[in-house]
């Protein structure tokens, strides 16, 4: 038969092969600190297995489970010296729930089990201080009224308002007799309103509030806990039996808690803090906090025990457990007991520090700390933050769609956004939602909200992409832009007001608030060493200007993995030009306009090259449809039939005609290289000629990479690449100057995964592009799906958001078969990913298991993404200790 129990001491503990799942949380950690030799109450922990042998608190405690209850109580008297219900120095208990995790509903615990009407007044005697016995014996009485009769404690309130009242003290009974007096109230109250009664015999009193801890398994609120973190119903709950420590009676008593690391530096130093005299009402009729660090500096003077002796207690939990300890305790009578141990709790900055620290230190190696860190946590590190230590009024929520916190003047225009940052003023851009043609506006924005839109909008994606504070989907607020107002509830803001927004909470703020910027030196630079070293895959960025690949190199990436060309086209006379071409009647006219946008691709091609200083750059051909390009609102298509010299009627007729029904579906990526080919001739030639003049500036060879969006067709990308090399010539002629290139496609669509062996016959590289892969898949679209896809999660119909996390059983599964078709027909093709989860850690860890070489992502995402890359090495055993790689 399975034991029912087992007793712990300091230096002894009975301990079952699985401990958490047979005592619960702190059952098992009593046990531990108890087998360290470490100073713990006596005690005893009633196992789970008891716990199912009593139906789950369904009916009375069976036979066996009483009478072994009464021998570890027995064996308990005899350990601690005193007897439950003896004649003198009586053994009181406390009781606590053990569950395998904190769940509210849980019993909470119950105290001074054991007392009774002649028991507390021996207690009295013995302590010499019947007001403390007294408080305790009440303190049991409305504890255990509450677990088992499931009293409400407001009527014991009551009952000691009017006691007081009627007997004229305050606060507590001023003498014995008062004590006395509303003791018999409280239990003449059970009697008399409820009809129950507390048990006199403390043994009885032991039976019934395990029974009521175990019943307390299925209240309403742990069932609906368990149901929501899928913890099975028969898991179980233990509960752990120990001796009272009287840590509120006096000032020699307290309790605290200790760290075994200062958490400013990660060096080794007992920190912390402990209540001197909890619960006990000191001279000056407050209580006294007691610095840790200090008391261990000075020598204890003010500490109730031996400061050396927690000191020692708490690096021996650090060296069992490999990590900071953090360690709760208690002291009565100036005698230390340890509660609880755990790894302790840290920050993302602190979590970084200490894994460094720790293998500096020699406990861990360069391996086992990369996999303690949550690469998603260092988001926080990499952003500014608000300084959460002042007040700040939240207007409303929305949801967080990219980290960092921004403050600044509200702005409902893009173009005033331009103007008004070019004063050199800091703005928040407030749209009901972006479009490509807010590109200006969001860049030199501190932070963008929209009213609608989810995690993976326009907004959202783009902000990801620049680095900049986004909040979405804020539908509380109401934006009237004509009127240059945002109404919050009955708050009207206005333009040029100041606003923050916090994209790592989803909180739009009144006002200005203080920011923390980001340190990514020290502590931080030698983890990611820890990660380069470990890592098998490559890290790219998504980048299109300058700004952004040189915070991505600042980042640690490898190159450029995504270039989006069509965002380079969103400004001043670079949009004209796009106008100019759209509208043309011919291809002449196009090629006219489109001569106008060599000249500056081509600069920004160099700048691209000359910052990657020889590094790989991937540049996507012109991908979105071309309604994209031309203006919407009537005074844009105003001005703009004036610079283009058109009739304002054929104009709009014209941009009629562009709007297409599923754009997304529609006349983009290569059908347009193919439909206009000189768009992709033009552009070639800006790649070309830019590598050339980079490669002179810089002296490194450049090797472009050139990625045609969309294919489905082996022989779409055929044409496309045709059109490539014939540029590819004529610049080498032209310039005498040898080129080397790569042309490869964004796979996308699933007739692409199907036919990627006979399309890899034809590129260098393929590039998931998962945004539009997941779309085409699940057939939903990115921009409208945040309508429906948080009731999705919340259902569990779906466990995360598809287009933040890959779906592995569906899109995951389709780039496994590319991966295995295009390798079958070029083993060494490159292939990467570039789509929004190639900076999700999650994402990667497929990603790695999938064979890909390489992910590209926004650049605040690098330094994640080299974390995540390296843990995916670690978890499939491609590295040694120490980080080192065994390949």
């Amino acid at each position: 038969m399975p034991q029912r129990i087992f007793p712990f001491q300091k230096g002894r503990a009975e301990r079952p092969a699985d401990p958490l799942e047979s005592l619960g949380l702190k059952g098992a950690d009593l046990s531990l600190l108890a087998s360290l030799n470490l100073p713990v109450p006596p005690g005893f922990t009633i196992s789970t297995y008891a716990w199912r042998e009593a139906k789950g608190g369904r009916d009375d405690l069976p036979m066996g489970l009483r009478a072994d209850l009464r021998d570890q109580v027995e064996a308990l008297e005899e350990v601690t010296g005193r007897r439950f219900d003896g004649d003198r120095r009586p053994l009181l208990l406390a009781v606590r729930s053990s569950a395998k995790t904190a769940m509210p509903g849980l019993a909470e615990s119950v105290l001074d089990v054991g007392l009774n009407g002649r028991t507390v007044e021996i207690l009295a005697e013995e302590l010499d201080d019947a007001t403390f016995a007294f408080r305790s014996y009440r303190r049991l009485i409305e504890s255990y009224a509450q677990l088992v009769f499931d009293t409400d404690p407001t009527d014991f309130e009551e009952i000691a308002d009017e006691e007081a009242g009627e007997k004229g003290w305050t606060g507590e009974p001023a003498s014995i007799d008062d004590w006395r007096s509303l003791i018999a109230r409280l239990n003449a109250f059970l009697a008399d309103e409820l009809d129950v009664v507390m048990p006199q015999t403390p043994f009885e009193q032991l039976v019934e509030i395990v029974n009521a801890v175990f019943k307390s398994w299925r209240s309403a609120p742990a069932q609906a806990y368990r149901a929501l973190h899928g913890i099975p119903e028969n898991s179980g709950l233990a509960v752990t039996i120990h001796s009272m420590i009287f840590n509120e009676r006096n000032a020699q008593s307290g309790r605290g808690r200790a760290l075994s690391r200062d958490m400013a530096t990660g060096r080794p130093q007992l920190t912390g803090e402990f209540q001197l005299g909890s619960g006990h009402v000191l001279r000056n009729g407050e209580h006294r906090t007691i610095d840790l660090a200090g008391a261990l500096a000075d020598g204890g003077s003010d500490y109730p025990a031996d400061i050396a002796d927690l000191d020692d207690h708490v690096r021996a939990v650090e060296a069992y457990l490999g990590d900071l300890a953090e360690v709760e305790f208690m002291i009565g009578d100036g005698e230390l007991f340890l509660l609880q141990s755990r790894v302790g709790r840290r920050s993302a900055s602190e979590a970084v520090r200490l894994a460094v620290e720790f293998v500096r230190d020699g406990l861990i190696d360069e391996a086992e700390a990369l996999t303690r860190i949550d690469a998603t946590s260092l988001d926080q590190l990499l952003h500014p933050s608000i300084q959460r230590d002042e007040s700040f009024v939240v207007m409303a929520r929305g949801m967080p769609a990219s980290p960092g916190a921004a403050t600044g003047e509200i702005v409902f225009s893009s173009d005033r956004a331009q103007a008004v940052a070019a004063e050199g003023r800091k703005v928040i851009l407030v749209r009901h939602e972006t479009f490509p043609e807010d590109i200006h506006g969001m860049h030199v924005s501190e932070g963008v909200l929209t009213i609608r839109g989810g995690t993976t909008s326009h907004a959202a994606v783009v902000a990801r992409g620049i680095g900049k504070p986004c909040v979405t989907g804020a539908g509380t607020l109401r934006l009237n832009a004509a009127t240059g107002e945002l109404h919050a509830g009955n708050k009207v803001l206005r333009q040029g007001d100041a606003i923050t927004i916090d994209g790592a909470s989803g909180e739009v703020i009144e006002g200005a608030v203080t920011l923390v910027r980001p340190s990514l030196d020290g502590d931080f630079a030698t983890l990611m060493e820890f990660a380069d070293r470990a890592r098998q895959m490559k890290v790219r960025t998504n980048a299109e200007t300058p700004a952004e690949a040189r915070a991505a190199r600042d980042f640690g990436a490898e190159g450029i993995g995504l270039t989006r060309t069509e965002h380079m086209f969103f400004e001043g006379d670079r949009v004209r030009a796009m106008r100019e071409m759209i509208l043309a009647s011919d291809e002449n006219g196009r090629r006219a306009a489109l001569e106008k946008l060599l000249p500056i691709q081509r600069a920004d091609f160099v700048e691209l090259f000359e910052i990657m200083a020889g590094l790989p750059v991937t540049i996507r051909l012109l991908d979105p449809p071309l309604h994209e390009f031309l203006p919407q609102a009537e005074n844009d298509i105003d001005e703009a039939a004036e610079f283009l010299g058109v009739n304002v009627s054929s104009l709009r007729e014209r941009i009629a005609a562009l709007q297409e029904f599923n754009p997304m579906l529609g006349h983009r990526g290569c059908r347009l290289a193919i439909s206009y080919p000189e768009i992709a001739e033009v552009q070639s030639r800006a790649i070309f000629e830019a590598a050339v003049e980079a490669g002179a500036k810089t002296g490194a060879a450049v090797t472009p990479e050139i990625m045609v969006p969309l294919v489905s067709l082996r022989r779409e990308l055929d044409f496309v690449k045709e059109r490539i090399d014939a540029v590819a010539a004529q610049v080498i002629e032209e310039t005498g100057t040898k080129l080397t290139y790569r042309v490869g496609t964004m796979i996308e669509l699933p007739r692409a995964i199907v036919r990627a062996d006979t399309i890899a016959e034809a590129a260098d590289f393929f590039s998931f592009g998962t945004n539009d892969l997941t779309q085409t898949v699940f057939g939903i679209s990115r921009d409208d799906a945040g309508t429906f896809l948080s009731t999705y999660v919340r259902e569990g119909i779906v466990e995360r958001d598809p287009f933040q996390t890959v779906d592995v059983e569906g899109v995951g599964e389709l780039i496994q078969i590319a991966v295995e078709k295009a390798r079958r027909t070029k083993p060494d093709i490159e292939l990467g990913v570039c789509g929004e989860q190639g900076g999700d850690p999650a994402s990667i860890a497929f990603f790695a298991e999938a064979g890909l070489d390489y992910v590209s992502c926004s650049p605040f995402r690098v330094p994640i993404a080299r974390l995540a890359a390296a843990q995916a090495a670690i978890r499939e055993g491609r590295i040694t200790r120490g980080g080192r790689s065994r390949r």
